[in-house]
This record gives C-alpha cells, structure tokens and sequence, in this order.
C-alpha cells in the first residue's frame, strides 16, 4: 500500500513538475557526473544567486522525487502521507495562480537505476548541463551492466539540452572530456573546466591555506582561476584537497557561458560554503585534524582522499606542522557489483602508501584491509570493524596529537558516526556532519 500511495504521488508532482516548468519558464542548470555534483551544484548557485533569483536542490535531491520536489520549492516529507498531501496542494496552488518563482533553477541529477536520467531528460528542458567526473568504475555501477552504461546514462543528460544550450565538461577526466562529440544540437557551446592546461576554465597554483599568522593545521585551498586571459585568486575554506577546488572552476565556467566577468563570479564564491561531509575540515580531540568525507564513498574519490591525507600530513616547513600519524577510516563502498572485491583490494593498496594506521568498517572493507596487507601495511597497524559507533569509540582512544584523520564510507554505513565521536565539539555535529536530520537519526 505505502509504494502504491508512493508512486502515485510522485506521479502527480512529477506532472505538477512539468506544468510548473511550462509556465513560469526558469532557465535551468543541470549537473550530473559520478564524483562531485552537490559540491558543483552548490558552488554554481552562488554565481547564479548573486545577480538573480535563483533556486538549487537541497541536499542531494537528485533522484525522480528530489527534481519535482525542487521544482515545486517543497519538502521532502519523508514517511508522512499528510505532508506529501499538502506538496501536492503547493503544486496546484503554483498552477492555479501566478505565485513569485526562480529565474534560475540549479537541479542536481542522479542515476540509481538504468533509465534515471533518461526518463528526466524527456522532459526536463536544460539550458546548462554540467557533467563533473565520470571515474573508470563509478558508483551504482551494480546496477548497470558495465561502467560504459553509467556513462551512458549520465551522457544522456545533454539530449535534454536546449537549441543554442552550453555544455560545460571536466576537461581533467577524459571520459567527460570525450562527451564533447555526443552534442544534442549543432549550435550547442562547449566551455571546459579544470586544472588541465587545456581547459578554458582552469585552475594554477594551487596550495594548502592556514590561518594568517599561526603555526596551525590548514583551513582551506587557494588557487588562480584563469579565464579568457584573465586570471583571479580564489579561497575555497572549510574543504581540503584539490578536487575540493573544482566546483568552483565549474562554478567559474558556468559564470563565463553567461558572460560573467571572472571577477564577479570569484566574489560570490567568497559565499560558497562546501557542503557537509565532502572533504570538510573538522577539528578533533586531542589537537588533531578531521578530513571528514562521509557523504558517500567511490572508489575514484576514495583514492582522491588518501590522496590529500598524505599531501596534508606530510610534514612542511611551509604549513609549520609535523603531525604525528596518518590515520584512515574507510567503510565499505556499496553499489559496486562484481567490480567490489578488487576495488576494495585497490583502495586497501593505495592505503597502505598513504597511511600510517588503517581501520575498516564493514563486511566488505576487509578486503580493504587485505590489499593493505598484501602491499605491505603492517597487521598490527590494520584494525577491523563491523559498526561505525564501534570504530569511532577505539579511534577516540587511539588518537594522539597532531594526528590527521580521513573518513570515509558509503552512506549506509555511517561512517559520520565515528566523526561524531572524535570531533573536537561534537556539540556542532548537527550543523556540521552529514544525515543529522531526525529521520536518519532514527537508522
């Protein structure tokens, strides 16, 4: 009865959805890709919002219910038939009358299931796609029948790109890169973003920040945006790592598709706040530093991260901080099919370059623990566990100052539990972490 009443609903806001688009006619930015869409999408409202009325998904309403939600400017209402009720009145109160409504929508498109976004793009009038990373084995890829069928899927998002519409491409990934022969329509403009020498886009010089004037732990990134030959610096604080950076690049690229002066659009993203749980820079107990990854877990990005730990926790003149250990708490990586086993081994491997002390959580991060092993990590520098709670109770023990910790997991094992346990004001968590509303809280 509940999935009976739950397709129904989404059915009717979906409908309410389109009728909505037809009448008060927003432009419409787009981003999907496999690594990275919330942060670009949040970065890319900033530039939009600061010279228009603008709207952007919450969170991560990415999905057949998230779109329409968006669309209708209405909430999520989780289990709550009364609540998901009165979205269906909202939406025919925007049909039935003429009601204040967004220039710009900045909707974020995911892909669960084969046909996600396919079914969106027949409907979904784009006016800018934005595609960000598309890694070799990408999340969901359980789902489809091979990594090239993901890509496919995410590709499918350009067809619904208006005549005359703009395509903006990580130019660093040559999978997107490669999207920039599958155009819609002859006269669809192309702008490419990242730290490629060949994107138009691009960032230079990136470095770790601190606070000015103290010996401490980083606090942020700092590059040059260049741009038509012009070149800004910019901040991106809160977030570490230079994929931290990109979504302000993707942010910048979408500001130039609209003739933006690259000026502009680095001083809104003086207002872009990386979102929870991507990257995010959290102090911890004990004088230690968090990189707190939680959202969810790939095995591209997974790699990415272990990446930053080491080039954070590698002692510097230049930061003025030695820490002590490299510490990685990695769960599971769902979704992964028949590719799980050896990714995991994979990620466990590059652990064992990267970190000092490894702690797994879950059933299928011990072969993460494995691959540290066979490449050379000690056994006794390996800790195994099946419960986040758990890991973060013995992680509390174990820290030491000037440790710097990496988590990191799919979303269902809730590695942001363990953050909470070792975070320096677990008072903030709400504010700080990932699935701290009260219907997570009750998982």
């Amino acid at each position: 009865m509940r999935t009976l009443f739950k397709k129904l609903v989404v059915g009717i806001i979906t409908l309410e959805a389109r009728a909505v688009l037809r009448k008060y006619r927003p432009k419409v930015v787009a981003i999907t890709g496999s690594v990275g869409k919330t942060s670009a999408k949040d970065a890319i409202y900033e530039v939009l919002a600061a010279g228009a009325r603008a709207r952007k998904s919450e969170k991560s309403f990415n999905s057949e219910v998230g779109l329409p939600l968006t669309i209708l400017g209405v909430p999520n209402a989780w289990s709550n038939p009364f609540r998901w009720l009165q979205n269906v009145v909202d939406g025919l109160f925007l049909l039935a009358f003429t009601a204040p409504y967004p220039e710009w929508l900045v909707l974020e498109v995911g892909a669960d299931r084969p046909g996600d976004i396919r079914s969106l793009a027949s409907w979904l009038p784009v006016d800018i796609a934005v595609i960000t990373r598309l890694p070799e084995v990408p999340v969901h890829v359980e789902f489809f029948d091979s990594p090239e069928a993901v890509i496919e899927e995410k590709a499918s998002l350009l067809d619904a790109v208006k005549p005359g519409g703009v395509i903006v491409l990580f130019a660093d990934d040559p999978r997107t890169l490669a999207l920039q022969h599958r155009l819609p329509a002859p006269d669809a403009r192309i702008i490419t973003f990242g730290f490629s020498p060949n994107a138009e886009v691009r960032g230079e010089h990136i470095q770790l920040v601190k606070e000015e004037g103290k010996e401490s732990w980083p606090i942020g990134m700092r590059a040059d945006i260049l741009a038509d030959g012009v070149s800004v610096p910019m901040e991106v604080l809160g977030a570490i790592g230079p994929h931290a950076f990109l979504p302000a690049l993707a942010a910048a690229a979408v500001g130039v598709a609209l003739g933006k002066p690259l000026g502009e659009s680095a001083g809104a993203l003086g207002r872009y706040d990386p979102p929870p749980g991507r990257m995010r820079l959290i102090r911890g107990l004990k004088d230690t530093l968090i990189i707190d990854d939680t959202y969810n877990a790939s095995p591209a990005a997974t790699e990415a991260a272990l990446e930053t730990l080491d080039m954070v926790s590698h002692p510097s003149d230049d930061l003025g901080i030695t820490p002590k250990r490299r510490i990685a708490v990695l769960g599971d990586m769902l979704e992964l099919g028949r590719h799980s086993a050896v990714e995991h081994r994979k990620v466990g491997a590059h652990a064992a370059r990267t970190t000092d002390l490894l702690i797994t959580i879950g059933f299928r991060a011990r072969d993460i623990a494995q691959g540290a092993l066979d490449a050379g990590m000690p056994d006794k520098n390996i800790l195994q566990f099946e419960d986040a709670g758990k890991a973060g109770e013995e992680l509390q023990n174990l820290l030491q100052a000037g440790d710097c910790i990496l988590v990191k997991g799919s979303q269902s094992i809730r590695t942001e539990r363990v953050v909470e346990e070792v975070m320096a004001e677990p008072n903030r968590a709400g504010d700080l972490l990932v699935r701290q509303d009260a219907e997570w809280k009750k998982r």
